[in-house]
C-alpha cells in the first residue's frame, strides 16, 4: 500500500473541515450573534486547537491504530467503551456522509434549476457512488484527489476574502452594533461553529497509512485546523464586509447571498458556487475514508465482524467497509429530516472527542511510569519512546473537556435525545454479544 505523504493527510483534513461548515452554516452563525460569530469562531477555534493538540500526542503515541476518537478511548478504557464511543462517532461519520452529499445535491440542483426535493438525493447518491469507486482505489489515491480538490476551494475562498475586504462597506458599521441576543447568541453560534471543525479526526483515522506514522499525522492535524481557523474567521470578517448582519437569516448558501446582496461580478458568483460544490465533494470523500477506516479498526479489534477486514489485493484498501460505509451514507439520507442526520451526526463527534480528553489524561499518567504500567502499555500499544506532548498539560485537557460539557446543554432536545438512545443502544447491545464469551467480570472499588 502507497503511504500517504504530510501534505495529502493536511488535504484531508482540509476536505473534512472545509465543508458545509462554512459554505452553509456560516450564515446561520451571522443570524444567531451578529458580529459575534467572529468570537465564536474563535472560541470553538481555540477548543479546536486543545483537541488538536489531544490527538497529536494520542495519534503519535498510538501511531499503529487507525480509529481516531474510538481506538484512544479503546485503548485507555477497554471494549466497553471503546465500542460505545465507536458505534456513536461510525454514525456520526456516515450521517455526515448523507448530509454533506446532500448539501452538494442541493446546490448542483439549484445551479441547473431543477427544484424538486428529488434531484439533489439523486445527484447525491451519484456523488457518494463516485466517490466510493474513488475510496476503492486506496488510501494514497484518495488523498491526493482530496489535495486538488482543497486547493481548489481554498483558493476560491481566498479569492472571496480579496474581494470581500477590498469592496465591502459595511464591516464598520456590523462590527459597532453589539453582538444579536447577547451572550445566549454568540454560545448558540458556538455550537454550530464547533461542527464545522468535526472533519480533522479523518486524519487520525489514516495514521498507519501516513509516511511518518502518528508524529507526522499529529503535525497534520494540527496544521489543518490552525489553517481552517484563519480561513474561517476571515470569511466571516468578509461576510460582515458585504451585508448588514441582520439580513442573512438562516440562508443555505450564504456566501452566494453575501456575493449577490452586494451586486458582486456573475463570475464571483458562479465560482463560488462551484468551490461549494467542490468543498461538500471533498469533505464527502473524508467521511467515507474516516468512516471505512473506523469501521475496519472496529473489525480489527473484534467488535465487529470480519467482513469489514476484506481488504483490496491490488490497492489495500478496506473494499468491503468502504462500500458498506456508503451504502448506509445513502440508507440514512432516506430518513426525510436533514435535520436529524445532522443531529446524530453532531452528538456522535462531541461525544467522542470528550472521551478523547479523558483518554490522553489517563494515557499521559500511565506513560509517565512506563515500568509500574508496562502491561497496560504493551496491551495498548503505546509507545513510551520520545513523542509528541501537549503543552499546558493538565490545564488544556480540563479546559476543553469543561467546555464541550457546556456545549452539551447548547445542543438542541431532539439531538441529545437520538445521541443517549445511541449510547444505550450501543451499551445493550455490547452486553448482548458479551453474554456468551467466557470473560470474568471486572469489579472496581472507588471508594474503601
Amino acid at each position: 500500500m502507497k503511504e500517504v505523504s504530510f501534505t495529502a493527510a493536511v488535504a484531508v483534513g482540509l476536505g473534512g473541515i472545509i465543508g458545509a461548515g462554512i459554505f452553509v452554516l456560516s450564515g446561520t452563525m451571522i443570524s444567531l450573534a451578529g458580529a459575534g460569530a467572529l468570537l465564536a469562531f474563535l472560541l470553538t477555534g481555540a477548543v479546536a486547537v486543545i483537541l488538536a493538540l489531544e490527538m497529536g500526542e494520542l495519534t503519535s503515541a498510538m501511531p499503529k491504530t487507525s480509529g481516531a476518537s474510538y481506538s484512544f478511548v479503546y485503548n485507555a478504557f477497554g471494549s466497553e467503551l471503546g465500542f460505545i464511543t465507536g458505534v456513536s462517532l461510525y454514525l456520526s461519520f456516515v450521517a455526515s456522509i448523507s448530509a454533506i452529499s446532500l448539501g452538494f445535491g442541493t446546490y448542483l440542483s439549484s445551479m441547473v434549476g431543477l427544484h424538486t426535493i428529488l434531484y439533489p438525493r439523486i445527484f447525491a447518491i451519484l456523488l457518494i457512488f463516485g466517490l466510493m469507486s474513488v475510496s476503492f482505489r486506496g488510501l494514497s489515491e484518495a488523498a491526493k484527489a482530496d489535495l486538488v480538490i482543497v486547493i481548489f476551494k481554498v483558493s476560491v475562498l481566498v479569492v472571496f476574502i480579496v474581494f470581500a475586504l477590498t469592496f465591502g462597506k459595511v464591516l464598520h458599521t456590523n462590527l459597532s452594533l453589539p453582538s444579536f441576543h447577547g451572550v445566549p447568541g454568540i454560545f448558540s453560534a458556538s455550537v454550530i461553529a464547533m461542527f464545522a471543525y468535526a472533519g480533522f479526526q479523518s486524519i487520525a483515522t489514516m495514521a498507519p497509512n501516513i509516511k511518518g506514522g502518528g508524529r507526522t499525522a499529529g503535525k497534520a492535524i494540527m496544521v489543518a485546523v490552525v489553517i481552517s481557523l484563519i480561513l474561517y474567521v476571515l470569511v466571516t470578517l468578509s461576510m460582515l464586509a458585504l451585508v448588514p448582519a441582520a439580513r442573512y437569516g438562516f440562508v443555505a448558501d450564504p456566501l452566494s447571498f453575501a456575493l449577490k446582496s452586494a451586486n458582486a461580478p456573475a463570475w464571483l458568483f458562479y465560482l463560488v458556487d462551484f468551490a461549494a460544490l467542490a468543498a461538500t465533494t471533498s469533505a464527502t470523500l473524508a467521511m467515507i475514508i474516516a468512516g471505512s477506516q473506523l469501521s475496519y479498526q472496529l473489525s480489527e479489534d473484534g467488535l465487529l465482524p470480519s467482513i469489514f477486514r476484506r481488504v483490496s489485493k491490488t490497492q489495500g484498501s478496506p473494499i468491503t467497509a468502504v462500500f458498506l460505509t456508503s451504502i448506509l451514507g445513502i440508507i440514512i439520507m432516506f430518513s426525510g429530516n436533514i435535520y436529524i442526520i445532522a443531529a446524530i451526526s453532531n452528538f456522535g463527534v462531541l461525544f467522542s472527542y470528550l472521551l478523547t480528553g479523558f483518554a490522553l489524561i489517563k494515557v499521559r499518567r500511565m506513560r509517565a511510569n512506563p515500568e509500574k504500567h508496562k502491561e497496560f502499555l504493551e496491551q495498548a500499544g503505546i509507545g513510551t519512546e520520545k513523542s509528541f506532548l501537549m503543552p499546558l498539560f493538565p490545564f488544556l485537557p480540563i479546559i476543553g473537556i469543561s467546555l464541550l460539557i457546556v456545549f452539551f446543554f447548547g445542543f438542541p432536545a431532539i439531538a441529545l435525545s437520538i445521541g443517549i438512545g445511541v449510547v444505550l443502544v450501543s451499551l445493550i447491545l455490547y452486553y448482548a454479544l458479551r453474554e456468551d464469551k467466557d470473560e470474568p467480570v471486572i469489579k472496581v472499588r472507588f471508594f474503601k
